[in-house]
């Protein structure tokens, strides 16, 4: 069956070879990761100077680093000498400068290269234009986003845009005052399957009824199979007898301050390309950042956020946690078990789109112009 035999209800997905071929996920890397604005560290985690953080961004490696002048910056993770890595660590803290374990390259941290053996005797060497090469940074909603394109795209059209495009404007993000909560819980997921599945599950709700019985006694709407996401502005609303958005449904914390009355009792959910999502309701914020590091293979770090007095004052979070740890290990497991399928010649064309995941041919042709263009 060709894609124009297909009934007029039915959508085609993208062929099975977009989610295991290694020359399609090096496309990804090159063209979407490596060119769009891609959030890396939650701001906070980095208080002091010196605290930094290494995170695999397509095919490199960025160092995100708080500086002396208490900015964050953005640099390669690699010693302009020789190439060796300079920092192995996933996080850490340094006391004033990076030093390059193999030649003992050294690097303020701004960049800076500061010393090194018998630098002296080399005059000519500029010591900025040696320094660390620098990535663009931008902070927005207590994140540090970096993009490693040498002329990046407009972070208000990209990432910005995305939020107008789903919420309707920049208000109904800025009432949840993301910057100002803290983490209360984070858990990271290795997840053996292609980085789109993940995106893709999020988009839909076609799956709710039969993999979320939790989120559905929160959220009943979602059991229908239309996602959050299928309308601009839409939340879904919580059940007449649910209190609050926890596993059983029972009360969480008081509502944010700015969180407005017509976004009381409801769940908005965000997805901003390449590699985030975001959840609000009431009492907090899950935060979902994807680090795809293979055709199989996507590291998910997902933040639980609070105010500062629920946070520090130690209660318990635990309720509100386990409803959406629960939803991702029940999304994360599908989307493993559909992995495998994606090799089979039955999927060789691809799968099919109902009419309530219509909208996520609009993504798979997001990537398909991006990885072609």
């Amino acid at each position: 069956m060709t894609t124009t035999d297909l009934p007029a209800s039915l959508i085609p997905t993208l062929p099975g070879q977009h989610y295991t071929d290694r020359n399609v996920f090096g496309l990804e890397q090159s063209r979407i990761f490596e060119q769009m604005w891609f959030c890396a560290v939650r701001a906070a985690d980095l208080p002091t100077p010196g605290k930094f953080e290494k995170v695999q961004i397509g095919r490199e490696s960025v160092l995100v680093v708080r500086g002396r002048d208490g900015g964050l910056r953005a640099f390669l993770n690699i010693c302009r000498h020789r190439g060796a890595q300079i920092c192995t660590e996933d996080s850490g803290e340094v006391k004033r400068a990076f030093q390059c374990p193999y030649h003992a390259w050294t690097y303020d941290l701004s960049g800076k290269l500061i010393a090194a053996p018998n630098l002296t005797s080399m005059p000519d060497v500029d010591r900025v234009q040696y320094g660390l090469v620098p990535v663009h940074l931008r902070e927005w909603l207590g994140y540090a986003w970096v993009c490693l394109a040498d002329e990046p795209p407009s972070f208000e059209e990209d990432v910005m845009g995305a939020v107008v495009e789903r919420l309707g404007d920049l208000e109904s993000i800025d009432r949840y005052d993301l910057d100002t909560l803290e983490v209360g819980r984070r858990i990271t997921y290795d997840v053996k399957a292609n980085w789109k599945l993940i995106v893709e599950n999020f988009m839909e709700c076609y799956h709710c009824a039969t993999i979320h019985p939790e989120l559905t006694e929160v959220l009943p709407e979602f059991a229908d199979g239309y996602a959050a996401q299928y309308y601009v502005g839409h939340g879904a609303e919580f059940g007449d007898d649910v209190k609050g958005f926890t596993v059983d449904g029972s009360e969480g914390f008081d509502k944010l301050p700015g969180v407005a009355d017509d976004q009381d009792r409801r769940y908005y959910a965000l997805t901003v390309k390449p590699s985030v999502f975001i959840n609000l309701v009431p009492d907090h914020v899950i935060f979902h950042r994807m680090f795809p590091l293979a055709e199989d293979r996507t590291v998910v770090v997902c933040d639980w956020l609070y105010t500062k007095e629920v946070v520090e004052s130690g209660k318990d979070v635990s309720r509100s946690v386990e409803l959406f740890h629960r939803v991702n290990e029940q999304d994360f497991e599908a989307c493993e078990r559909t992995q495998p399928a994606m090799s089979s010649r039955a999927y060789a064309r691809g799968g099919v789109l109902v009419p309530s995941e219509h909208h996520i041919s609009a993504f798979h042709e997001w990537v398909s112009a991006r990885i072609s263009g």
